[in-house]
């Protein structure tokens, strides 16, 4: 049962929500240390990759023991849990859900049982062939309806070899986007796939190893960053330290959404801090699409690198134009139609004295369906400000993600069947300006050809079987 935590909240317009990704993922290996606080304080760091449940696995050597629950996970986790759940490894998992629904029975890690042990295993992507590797696991082996308990239950089914064997044979015909943790009663393993479209890095502890999907978990734990797991490895970890193998050639093809949105701002990926790389993406942003206005103000938080970079190119004054109600978040209480009439106001609420009489650029991230943009630019609108200039540190995001962004369909997407100018005008905005992919590209200091850009595109690295794909997929074979 989920456990409320007293916040008023809900994605205020559950038809406009936010992209999600699918999940954050945390193992650590280190004898002697309370790995389970460790993880736990990994997952805190990782909370904004998952908000739907959150669990941790365990082991001390004999066997393996699982808690996991629905909520965030501070609401899943208090010290009476953490202080059972002892041992010298321990794996992670933070949840939304991008294949099979929002239930306990798809909650992470997963567990397998056999006679002979068990595996746990995390995963952060979404798997493209998910209905052809469910056909090679035994009659009734899973009730859960994710990609992630079929490959748990695929490197469990064969105990006559190693873990690490079972990974490297498995792995292979793997397809799609996964960073996996996983663990046996005594070993930490992590895996990438070839294309490396989920961040996973590699940590050092003074007395033992951590595994994340952000180098900001690292820094949370008190780990030093090694580097990051490259695409198509696969790493074994335990009292002999980390060895490392390739079961695929890398064909590296990073999600460019990583650098707009998903990733923590204090994250660094390919070297390279995601603040950093906000901040210019603004600055590019700004040349492509100056315009006059007396003040720069962001969307908070999604906005404020782009903003603050939009700001020092243009040497339009930035402020605070938008409060943000921090308190806001999961709520199950329904608003009643009186409080969802006002809609993102629970969420923001502008500034008066300070946007009356303005002429405002408005910086955000990304557009998804349109209906919060509509929201501010009325808002604003009704504040007093004078011109409201909207500009989207993203191209048009048009196509789907397969790949563990649960965005929405082509059809729901505004950009997916309306020009920009057919944009601006359903906003009611002044002008509407979207970085183009060329800018936000260059901006990353990542070759283009080692990007996953489909959101923007529509070119996805990895054909798409569009019939064996979707959130329900397992669901509606079932």
């Amino acid at each position: 049962m989920l456990k409320g935590d007293g916040r008023l909240g809900h994605d205020l317009d559950p038809d406009d929500r936010a992209p999600r990704d699918a999940c954050g993922v945390f193992g650590v290996w280190a004898p002697g240390e309370e790995v389970s606080k460790l993880t736990y304080y990994g997952l805190y760091a990782l909370q904004h990759r998952g908000q739907e449940s959150a669990g941790i696995a365990v082991s001390e050597g004999n066997r393996i023991l699982v808690y996991k629950d629905m909520g965030l996970v501070a609401q899943v986790f208090d010290e009476s849990v953490l202080g059972t759940l002892r041992g010298h490894l321990a794996i992670g998992h933070c949840r939304y859900s991008t294949t099979g629904s929002s239930v306990w029975e798809n909650a992470q890690p997963t567990l397998s049982s056999t006679d002979v042990g068990g595996l746990a295993l995390a995963h952060n992507g979404n798997l493209i062939n998910t209905p052809e590797l469910a056909q090679r696991l035994t009659p009734g082996a899973t009730r859960a309806t994710t990609d992630t308990e079929v490959l748990t239950s695929l490197l469990a089914q064969d105990r006559s070899r190693s873990v690490e064997e079972a990974a490297a044979e498995l792995l292979p015909q793997v397809k799609g986007a996964y960073s996996l943790v996983f663990m046996d009663e005594t070993t930490l393993y992590a895996a990438r796939d070839p294309q490396g479209i989920r961040p996973l890095v590699l940590g050092r502890l003074e007395r033992g190893w951590v595994v994340a999907s952000e180098t900001a978990a690292l820094d949370i734990v008190g780990a030093t960053f090694v580097r990051e797991i490259e695409p198509g490895e696969l790493l074994t970890i335990d009292e002999r330290g980390v060895r490392s193998r390739r079961f695929a050639l890398a064909e590296p093809k990073g999600c460019l959404f990583e650098y707009v949105y998903l990733a923590r701002p204090d994250t660094t990926i390919a070297g390279r801090g995601v603040q950093v790389t906000r901040v210019e993406v603004g600055r590019v942003l700004a040349r492509e699409h100056p315009v006059e206005a007396d003040l720069v103000i962001p969307t908070p938080e999604s906005g404020t690198p782009a903003a603050v970079g939009y700001a020092e190119e243009s040497g339009i004054p930035y402020g605070q134009g938008l409060v943000k109600n921090s308190y806001v978040g999961r709520t199950f209480i329904q608003p009643s139609q009186t409080i969802r009439q006002l809609g993102i106001r629970l969420k923001l609420n502008p500034l008066r004295e300070v946007v009356q009489g303005k002429r405002l650029v408005v910086v955000d991230d990304s557009i998804v369906r349109g209906n919060t943009q509509r929201a501010i630019v009325k808002m604003l609108r009704e504040a007093g400000a004078r011109e409201v200039h909207v500009r989207i540190s993203s191209p048009p995001v048009a196509w789907p993600c397969f790949y563990g962004i649960d965005f929405a369909t082509r059809a729901e997407l505004i950009a997916g069947s309306l020009s920009v100018e057919e944009i601006r005008a359903s906003l009611g905005a002044d002008s509407l300006g979207y970085i183009s992919l060329e800018g936000l590209t260059k901006a990353t200091t990542i070759p283009a050809s080692r990007l996953c850009m489909a959101c923007f595109d529509g070119s996805y690295p990895i054909p798409i079987d569009q019939d064996n794909v979707g959130k329900f997929v397992l669901e509606s074979k079932a």
